[in-house]
């Protein structure tokens, strides 16, 4: 089994910035991606960013590219994700999530495991 952490959730105004971190433990891959998913209140779980193992390949949705970043520390099985330019419709609870294969996929089933979540609010 894998644990994931997340961490770094909060209340910002739009226009701020958060950080959000997840670090992994328990059984680990020789190569897996990292990704990050969030579910606002009504509506579906949907994809933000994924990066592989090396991070040679990085994917992001169309309403956070140019916005959100993702990166990891494989030393220290965490991923990142740096939220700037914050707005409402960026409020809901982001999840993270590791799929067992190294190919980013962009939808909830590709992954295997998942944390509980931190909430994300942006206010106007």
């Amino acid at each position: 089994q894998v644990q994931l952490v997340e961490s770094g959730g909060g209340l910002v105004q739009a226009g701020g910035s958060l950080r959000l971190s997840c670090a992994a433990s328990g059984r680990t891959f020789s190569s897996y991606v990292m990704g990050w998913f969030r579910q606002a209140p009504g509506k579906e779980r949907e994809f933000v960013a994924a990066t592989t193992y090396g991070g040679a390949r990085t994917s992001y949705a169309d309403s956070v590219k140019g916005r959100f970043t993702i990166s990891r520390d494989n030393a220290k099985n965490t991923v990142y994700l740096q939220m700037n330019n914050l707005k409402p419709e960026d409020t809901a609870v982001y999840y993270c999530a590791v799929r067992n294969l190294n190919i980013v996929a962009t939808v909830p089933g590709g992954y295997n495991y998942w944390g509980q979540g931190t909430q994300v609010t942006v206010s106007s």
